[in-house]
């Protein structure tokens, strides 16, 4: 069992506030024309999304559950002759034996490989499914040292959450405890379920890691694995990356 199975069940409703990347992705993949490339496609956040705009695309992610529940999501569909393939298989090591003209991996997928090792090795393999003239785009977030010396015992409020589609009001906390030499954060996420009244009906834990990554660092390991940067953005309205932003929107090609 992988540990984003136990992720399945709620994490459409925790992360229905996440919208802003999906019309820069989409917005991409109209430009590649297709074939597309989602790694760490999850419940089908983005690359439903893509499939609906007529865009051939492939979803792959190491989950079976969180891509149950994307299949789950395309049987719903009205329109259910899509151009679209989900693929259980990890980043590192997939197989599909085709190039693609853009490949992504959105919200800090490129974050759950947590060596070195296993960054380039999925670098060298997305390379190898690149078309010639393909892309690779990516996100992840811009490590914060404040946050990173947080003490690992407190609990900090992250955000107030309510599920457009059921009206079901969330509240996230997070305590986490960070691996500052080998760059890994170990999170918990602390999830309150509230009544209409404000009551908590239920108390919900999940655990999950990530390997935070500095700018040079990333670039240097672009560039190892065979990567040209186009462009590094600070947030999805394309603005260019400065000192106080909060994410890296990567533009590459090999």
């Amino acid at each position: 069992m992988n540990p984003l199975d136990n992720w399945s069940d709620i994490y459409d409703s925790l992360h229905s506030w996440l919208t802003d990347d999906i019309f820069f992705y989409l917005e991409e993949a109209k430009k590649s024309g297709g074939p597309i490339l989602e790694l760490g496609c999850g419940t089908g956040r983005i690359v439903i999304p893509i499939a609906k705009a007529g865009i051939s695309v492939t979803g792959l992610d190491i989950s079976e559950s969180m891509l149950e529940v994307a299949k789950q999501k395309l049987l719903k569909l009205e329109n259910r002759d899509l151009d679209i393939e989900l693929v259980n298989a990890n980043m590192c090591d997939f197989s599909l034996n085709r190039l693609f003209k853009l490949i992504i991996i959105p919200f800090n997928g490129l974050l759950s490989l947590l060596t070195v090792e296993e960054e380039i090795k999925a670098l060298e393999n997305i390379k190898q499914h690149l078309a010639p003239d393909g892309k690779l785009i990516f996100s992840i977030f811009s490590p914060d040292l404040n946050m990173l010396i947080h003490e690992e015992d407190q609990v900090f409020h992250l955000r107030d959450v309510v599920d457009p589609n059921t009206g079901q009001k969330f509240i996230m906390y997070h305590q986490s405890h960070y691996d500052n030499f080998n760059q890994i954060i170990n999170v918990r996420i602390i999830i309150e379920k509230l009544t209409p009244k404000g009551n908590v009906t239920q108390k919900i834990y999940r655990n999950y890691q990530l390997r935070y990554i500095y700018r040079w660092e990333m670039y240097h390991l672009l560039n190892l694995s065979g990567f040209y940067i186009e462009e590094l953005y600070g947030d999805f309205a394309r603005n260019q990356f400065d000192e106080s932003s909060t994410d890296m929107i990567w533009v590459t090609y090999a």
